[in-house]
């Protein structure tokens, strides 16, 4: 059984999948053994309607599969906004036919969640590698003005055509690259969080997103020169980690402390250029930072950690949710998240001493396989550059001093725990903040 085989067997959601040169003409055959004799309707936007959904539609016919008239948004500031969804939800409550989403993330997210509150599933034909998210539950929206993800299935049946995707707009490789590339860190944040008995690893999960992701970020010149085969092989490791997730039912294999970042500045609306950031360009710059802190700790080393003084120094939640309103006045959603977030993973003065003894017991071992796992901070800045994704926070629109504030409030965004939690825990907050803005810091302010 090869590795697609066991990902489709322990999936929850997807059980079919076609990736390769020339699949899109295939979309019929994976229709009609998903959904046979139902109707079908493709929705796309413009542009995607013209790179893959009239072969597509093309594909049904040919094969004399009943559709409805395809349904087309503007790409035009086209986004995964709520609008968007009733829009379509309004339009597909009014057919009796299986959805086809045509198209990259926002279609894909827009079509599952749809398919989803109407209580039917779906197919997906992809038009680029450009995230984790076409094989992974659930679907981001924005809604109310914030980012939201909304728990739905990921489609029944996806295809990939890998010339269309080596084709596509290259900033779309690029975040697809660089969402790939934050799952090195996540590794080492989950190896962490299996140490101090936070989230244990699960071996197939691990194995499927880890297992050659070296090998799929090796060429990131390649994957932005539109190489197909290189396209591909950083779209089988996208698609890979959307199974691991369907198979544990969780974003851990895939997310760290990287995506909390991103996940902060989705509540943050950020905007470059009058566009919205993209999912994986916002990730990229979390990476980076992920890695610096993972190096931070290697270079300190927890070998020799005072634990008594950590727990002596451990804030009651009293305490910290002083701390939380403090650090984050005037950010009402800031803070109403980071107390629910961290409540959740609050610990007691002992519990704090058991993590400690526990992760220093095990550092002499564990900082070897974090070594090993991540990719250094150069090379990670330099792979970014070379795919064309933004390797400096201003690229994305963030200056020094909002990326130090962003800093600050890592620890508290999310109940997950990661590599910014030991930092946290250990008392070396503003030391690692001094590191990386500081004079002589990488990102000096």
């Amino acid at each position: 059984m090869n590795k697609i085989e066991q990902a489709l067997q322990r999936a929850r959601d997807t059980k079919a999948l076609i990736i390769g040169r020339g699949t899109v003409c295939r979309t019929a055959e994976m229709f009609a053994e998903l959904f046979s004799g139902q109707r079908a309707v493709i929705v796309a936007d413009e542009n995607t309607w013209e790179v893959a959904g009239r072969n597509a539609q093309a594909s049904l016919d040919a094969a004399g599969i009943v559709s409805e008239k395809p349904y087309i948004f503007p790409a035009k500031d086209f986004y995964a906004e709520w609008q968007h969804i009733e829009s379509l939800k309004s339009f597909l409550e009014t057919v009796d036919a299986v959805a086809i989403a045509v198209g990259s993330g926002v279609i894909n997210d827009t079509v599952k969640l749809v398919s989803h509150m109407l209580g039917r599933r779906y197919m997906c034909v992809g038009t680029a590698a450009s995230m984790d998210g076409f094989t992974a539950y659930g679907a981001s929206i924005t809604k109310d003005g914030n980012k939201q993800t909304f728990d739905c299935p990921a489609p029944l049946g996806f295809v990939l055509d890998s010339e269309i995707a080596a084709a596509a707009p290259k900033e779309l490789a690029a975040s697809g690259y660089a969402d790939l590339i934050a799952k090195i860190p996540a590794g080492a944040d989950w190896m962490l969080a299996d140490v101090v008995g936070s989230e244990k690893i699960d071996s197939f999960a691990w194995d499927l997103v880890q297992n050659g992701l070296k090998e799929s970020l090796a060429d990131p010149a390649a994957v932005f020169a539109g190489d197909v085969d290189k396209t591909q092989a950083l779209a089988d490791g996208l698609l890979m980690s959307g199974f691991a997730m369907q198979a544990i039912q969780s974003s851990r294999p895939a997310s760290g402390t990287e995506h909390q970042y991103s996940h902060c500045w989705d509540m943050e609306d950020l905007c470059f250029e009058g566009k919205h950031v993209s999912h994986g360009f916002k990730v990229g710059i979390g990476t980076l930072v992920s890695t610096a802190e993972l190096e931070f700790l290697l270079e300190k080393g927890l070998e020799n950690i005072d634990v008594d003084a950590c727990v002596a120094a451990w804030k009651s939640w009293e305490e910290m949710e002083s701390e939380i309103r403090t650090l984050m006045e005037g950010k009402p959603g800031h803070i109403a998240r980071a107390l629910v977030e961290t409540k959740g993973k609050y610990v007691s003065k002992e519990e704090l001493r058991s993590q400690l003894e526990t992760l220093k017991a095990a550092w002499p071992e564990l900082s070897v396989r974090i070594r090993e796992q991540i990719i250094p901070f150069g090379q990670v800045r330099e792979s970014l550059r070379l795919v064309g994704a933004p390797y400096e926070p201003e690229m994305i629109g963030v200056t020094r001093e909002r990326f130090r504030q962003t800093v600050s409030y890592i620890p508290f965004m999310r109940s997950r725990f990661t590599n910014i939690d030991v930092i946290y825990r250990l008392g070396w907050m503003d030391e690692f903040v001094q590191r990386m803005f500081g004079k002589g810091g990488i990102w000096e302010v």
